[in-house]
């Protein structure tokens, strides 16, 4: 993918998120562990959710405006048990608070696994 679509999403705690809103930027534990801050075309949020949260009521997803990161976005393989080809945004700097242009909580079903979402 050459350009970005208009709407990536993003997973963290709720206090995760509040602390970012305070210090006007977020910086997940893989920012510094990793180099990026993991991101997901909502279509396929529900794949990192199922594997890394599977049965957290926490969770709140942040729908960002794509245009609105100043810091690289790579598309990168996942894990291998993604779809085969399959690619994930990921931004190299920190998330800027004032690229979220909504939050909702993101609950797992009865039986603790994510639901997909629409584009």
């Amino acid at each position: 993918m050459t350009s970005l679509p208009p709407v990536l999403v993003h997973l963290c705690s709720k206090d995760e998120w509040q602390s970012a809103r305070q210090c006007g930027e977020h910086r997940p534990e893989s920012l510094s562990a990793n180099g990026f801050v993991h991101l997901s075309l909502p279509e396929q949020v529900h794949l990192p959710a199922n594997r890394l949260y599977a049965g957290r009521s926490d969770l709140v997803l942040l729908r960002i405006d794509s245009a609105r990161v100043s810091s690289p976005v790579r598309w990168e393989p996942g894990v291998a048990t993604d779809p085969v080809g399959m690619v994930f945004p990921h931004l190299y700097g920190p998330l800027p608070v004032t690229a979220v242009i909504s939050v909702t909580s993101y609950l797992p079903g009865d039986d603790g696994r994510f639901p997909e979402l629409s584009a």
